[in-house]
């Protein structure tokens, strides 16, 4: 899946956290942030985090990719 904006890798982030069967609660316990900022991820706002790190990465002419790994991790894939 190509990440192209924030309303892309929230879309992402909310598809592989319920393919896993996890609540908003236990991701954001699990990944220690808070669940409104979860949510805030997962509906596509343009946290200064998220904001930043695709702009940065759109100048560059890269791509952002998730993929899922055998541990239930996220690997993060930028390629140009």
């Amino acid at each position: 899946m190509k990440i192209a904006n924030s309303t892309a890798l929230g879309g992402a982030i909310y598809q592989r956290r319920t393919d896993l069967g996890l609540t908003q609660a236990e991701l954001a316990q699990r990944a220690n942030v808070s669940r409104q900022w979860l949510v805030a991820v997962e509906r596509g706002k343009n946290t200064a985090e998220v904001g930043r790190v695709l702009a940065v990465i759109r100048v560059l002419g890269l791509q952002l990719a998730l993929t899922p790994t055998t541990s239930n991790d996220l690997d993060v894939i930028v390629d140009g």
